[in-house]
């Protein structure tokens, strides 16, 4: 069958957007080719919002085929955090049949060249896009984000995460020029020419290993840096969280085909119940990248154990927020309890540790006992929440029972400043929906360092009390060094403190919001110009995303002729 999309067709509709996305990583500025607000697609507004939904809802008890070879058995079992059994069911595949398949399409995929992995890549996200809101509700019903935070993490903001790792791949992969003539002068002899060529190789087959949290916007920074740089990418989603990486897939697999490639390039392995395969995929020869997203305990054992492959890895760590004055008090308590609210702090950015002095902190409302600013906080994030309805559309769903469990837990660490209270979602009677907890601690006991010095992934934020602004920029460097941080904050109108925070986060490699009050949140990125995490910090080995998230996904090969 003949291809549908030539690649003078990709050329023509993407190079545009790829040039965009070029200059957008060069100067740092806002740019995004993804609105998100959901009326802003198709020329339909509602209409298309509830055509959406009636995609998602016709997956639902069906079976997800996808074409792949090797499939030997359907598996499933997803069940969403807001209660509703998903009853979709997908490919299993027998590795042994499914990675030589793989294999096969790299050659014609490294020939392409640069160029054309890029558009070709580019029109599997615009597809993608094209389909937001069916991806938003694919989101939602696995990770447990309220539909707006699923709408945009899940769709325009991952998309955009997705094509700053193409536009990273390709800077990278165009920095050596495809031919070279090379001559050195030799006297008075003949000089010595060559015609020298240069290739960027694939390394192989790309994993990527889905989170439960954000299986779209965790996922594509690493299936798109591999992909464009030539390499084949299967996808090993979370259990509870397959739909989402499941459809992405099947588009990526579709545009192959009529792009004149093998399809299986791209595909997935779902897993049986309590099979557990990503140990046996991350130590197979065939496997030589890794990108994962989740626990540190797993994150290491990739790191140590899967020698073979490049391994990027987004761990754990502690967010920690330095409070040592305010300029705009209001500002602040607002903008702190939007950020431990959303989506029930189920974020790896989401602060845990608030570091206050024990004898208060200075603010235009006068000063502040550490006793007032954690009661100023509780009353800041309960207003806030509220409202039922405004609560569900911050909260979402508590992900998993390990969260619950955790939160339930908390209470017992401290002085409870703010106690965690259940909501009631009227549209979805299963979901687990809870408010933070915020626990008061003294960081001058032994028995609380346990408790800070942890991470409590979920909606858990400690305050600790410390002796001085001094005890607290210390207590974040070693918070930084030994657990790691994808973010830091800090709030002082005294530059010397600021500078000390500052220099902190340069030694350590951690990511540092100062003074926030308006609507920019610590654990919030902006993709082609934020940086997720460092790669610098036990949190993360690898950054979201920079050259050398894509540098190392391929390797250039020289050929040498004599003039």
């Amino acid at each position: 069958m003949a291809a549908e999309l030539t690649a003078h067709d990709l050329i023509a509709q993407h190079r545009p957007t790829l040039d965009q996305a070029l200059e957008a990583i060069r100067t740092r500025a806002y740019w995004s080719p993804h609105p998100e607000h959901p009326k802003a697609y198709g020329e339909n507004g509602s209409l298309d919002m509830a055509a959406g939904k009636a995609a998602f809802d016709a997956l639902l008890g069906t079976r997800l085929d996808l074409g792949q070879p090797g499939t030997d058995d359907w598996v499933g079992g997803e069940v969403s955090p807001y209660g509703i059994e998903l009853g979709v069911t997908y490919p299993h595949a027998d590795l042994d049949v499914l990675l030589p398949a793989m294999k096969a399409g790299q050659r014609a995929w490294r020939d392409a060249g640069a160029e054309i992995r890029a558009v070709v890549c580019l029109e599997i996200l615009k597809r993608i896009s094209d389909r937001t809101h069916e991806f938003a509700h694919a989101v939602m019903h696995t990770s447990g984000q309220a539909f707006m935070m699923a709408f945009q993490a899940g769709g325009p903001h991952a998309q955009d995460r997705g094509l700053e790792a193409v536009a990273y791949a390709y800077v990278e992969q165009v920095r050596t020029p495809d031919t070279a003539e090379w001559t050195k002068p030799q006297g008075k002899r003949d000089p010595l020419a060559l015609t020298k060529q240069f290739t960027p190789v694939p390394r192989g087959i790309g994993l990527v290993i889905g989170c439960n949290t954000f299986p779209t916007w965790n996922g594509y920074p690493g299936l798109f840096a591999s992909l464009a740089t030539g390499n084949a990418v299967l996808v090993k989603p979370h259990p509870r969280a397959v739909l989402p990486l499941a459809l992405t897939v099947q588009v990526a697999r579709q545009v192959l085909t009529e792009a004149g490639f093998d399809p299986n390039l791209v595909a997935l392995a779902a897993e049986r119940p309590g099979e557990g395969i990503a140990k046996t995929l991350a130590t197979r020869p065939e496997i030589r990248i890794i990108d994962y997203t989740g626990s540190t305990s797993f994150g290491d054992w990739l790191e140590a154990n899967a020698r073979q492959a490049q391994v990027y890895t987004e761990k754990a760590g502690v967010n920690t927020v330095v409070v040592e004055s305010a300029g705009d008090y209001r500002g602040m308590l607002s903008n702190l309890a939007f950020s431990l609210s959303l989506y029930s702090g189920q974020m790896c950015t989401t602060p845990q540790n608030l570091l206050i002095p024990r004898d208060g902190i200075r603010t235009d409302q006068g000063p502040k006992t550490f006793d007032e600013v954690v009661a100023d906080l509780a009353r800041a994030i309960d207003g806030l929440l509220g409202d039922d309805a405004r609560a569900n559309a911050l909260l979402g769903a508590i992900v998993n029972p390990d969260v619950k469990a955790r939160l339930e837990a908390a209470a017992g660490l401290g002085e409870v400043a703010l106690a965690s209270r259940e909501v009631a979602n009227p549209d979805f009677p299963g979901a687990v929906v809870r408010t933070p907890v915020l626990v008061k601690l003294d960081g001058a006991k032994p028995d609380a360092e346990a408790a800070y010095m942890s991470e409590c992934f979920g909606p858990v934020s400690f305050a600790v009390a410390v002796d001085s602004v001094t005890d607290a920029v210390e207590l974040l460097r070693r918070t930084v060094r030994e657990k790691g941080a994808m973010t830091v904050g800090a709030y002082t109108t005294d530059p010397e403190v600021e500078e000390a925070v500052q220099e902190v986060c340069l030694e350590e490699a951690a990511q540092l919001s100062l003074n926030l009050t308006g609507g920019v949140y610590v654990n919030q990125t902006a993709a082609f110009s934020d940086f997720h995490g460092s790669g610098g910090n036990p949190a993360a080995n690898a950054a979201l995303c920079d050259g050398a998230f894509v540098a190392n996904r391929f390797r250039v090969v020289e050929v040498r002729r004599e003039a």
